[in-house]
């Protein structure tokens, strides 16, 4: 079994990011890792390879320091990679599945693709689908169980309201996975030695046909979340306490 995991490089969501203009942010000192959601397909991934054979194969499009990222994705399990290099730190998601895609069929299309359920960046939530549109491929996010049997998948999702949804369909097949599909595995000192040797793939995005310029969603400006203002504290009795948290909400806050 072939398996591709699609893997984003995005800054630590503890980072302090800094804005560097209006289009773009400093990317030079903070910390890049693998999108948290992405380490499920990753686990997934090598735990289903562990069991029946095959191999994984890495998937990024990202600047080259993404290659941090992608070793570690490696000393988890997967076997090899494709870096597809961009200078853009904004590549939209129809150009991002447009080269995952070019991708793939350069490679050999597999027999599994898994993404997390979205990205904790830009949190387009569309690459996944965009991608499995243009394979024709049948596609389930947000999965947190799944079993593969007999050339079939079978993917619990969650719903709204907090129900869930069972659905069955064929490989080859997008996953997008989710928090309780797995627990991602803590590399050991050998396999990130390990990971140093496997082999990466890098390729210039131009080198597929795409052009960033071709991009339909574009930045048009970026601007830093506004600091909160400091608590009030209320004093008085509870009733007291209520009431002057009632007009606050009406007279200062207008959001009753």
């Amino acid at each position: 079994m072939k398996i591709c995991v699609c893997v984003k490089h995005v800054p630590d969501t503890a980072a302090n990011i800094k804005l560097a203009g209006d289009k773009g942010f400093e990317d030079s000192e903070i910390k890049f890792v693998a999108n948290p959601y992405d380490e499920y397909g990753i686990e997934e991934a090598v735990s289903l390879v562990e069991k029946q054979g095959g191999e994984v194969v890495i998937v990024t499009i990202g600047k080259p320091a993404a290659v941090t990222t992608i070793r570690g994705a490696m000393a988890m399990g997967a076997h090899r990679a494709i870096l597809v290099k961009t200078d853009s730190q904004f590549l939209d998601s129809a150009l991002t599945a447009k080269a995952i895609k070019a991708v793939l069929e350069q490679d050999g299309l597999p027999d599994m693709i898994f993404t997390g359920k979205g990205s904790v960046d830009t949190e387009s939530f569309q690459t996944q689908y965009r991608l499995a549109k243009s394979l024709g491929m049948p596609i389930v996010n947000e999965v947190s169980f799944l079993t593969i049997d007999e050339g079939k998948a079978i993917a619990h999702r969650e719903a709204e309201g907090g129900g869930k949804q069972v659905i069955e369909m064929n490989l080859p097949c997008v996953i997008g996975a989710t928090k309780g599909l797995n627990e991602p595995r803590y590399p050991k000192f050998p396999d990130i030695m390990k990971a140093k040797k496997k082999k990466i793939t890098e390729i210039e995005l131009s080198e597929l046909g795409i052009d960033v310029a071709q991009a339909k969603v574009l930045i048009e400006k970026l601007e830093p979340v506004p600091e909160r203002a400091g608590a009030k504290m209320l004093e008085g009795s509870v009733d007291d306490q209520v009431t002057e948290l009632v007009r606050i909400l009406k007279e200062d806050e207008k959001v009753l």
